[in-house]
């Protein structure tokens, strides 16, 4: 093997140590994530729909007016921004949501919240400034749902389909917050 060759392989065994030092003990990539990613699918006969989302936990923190604060756009989760895909048309609070493919963004407030289904895709939640990378130019609907407040404590920030009264509704709850919002096929 020539000189040239034998540098380059060190180089390059150099070079992926680094990295593996690197991703183990800066960016810890070995360690669970703090809000692993989940989903929430249903198939109703045709219809089927899907939710990709990030779960983020209470960790005995204040959650809604702190953590997320009122009044102020929220990715709906953590890190990627949630997503909710749907195969049929569907009514949403009486609006019409073409299928297809959305990004979910919530304004919480104290008795209600804005749901926003935007057209966009987006790579992650929020921009380095931590502020939303929602963008209201892309939104196909927009609506309101009241807050019901929960017995027990949800620990890890939940996103689900229920059908158990043969009315699909999509919901949110974490902490003591549920969301709830009726959904139909088109």
């Amino acid at each position: 093997m020539n000189s040239f060759l034998k540098r380059l392989l060190i180089i390059l065994a150099i070079v992926a140590v680094g990295l593996l030092l690197y991703s183990a003990f800066v960016e810890n990539i070995f360690s669970p994530r703090l809000s692993p990613k989940d989903s929430a699918k249903i198939e109703l006969n045709d219809l089927n729909l899907k939710v990709e989302y990030n779960r983020p936990s209470k960790r005995e923190r204040e959650i809604f007016g702190a953590l997320v604060p009122f009044n102020k756009v929220w990715r709906t989760g953590a890190n990627e921004a949630t997503t909710f895909q749907t195969n049929m048309d569907l009514r949403i609070n009486g609006m019409r949501l073409a299928k297809g493919k959305y990004t979910v963004w919530t304004v919480p407030m104290e008795n209600s919240w804005k749901i926003m289904f935007n057209t966009r895709q987006y790579e992650w939640g929020v921009n380095e400034k931590m502020e939303p990378m929602w963008d209201p130019n892309y939104d196909a609907i927009e609506l309101e749902a009241d807050v019901k407040e929960l017995d027990e404590t949800v620990e890890k920030f939940t996103i689900a389909f229920d059908n158990t009264t043969g009315k699909l509704k999509l919901t949110f709850a974490w902490d003591t917050t549920l969301i709830e919002i009726p959904i139909e096929a088109y």
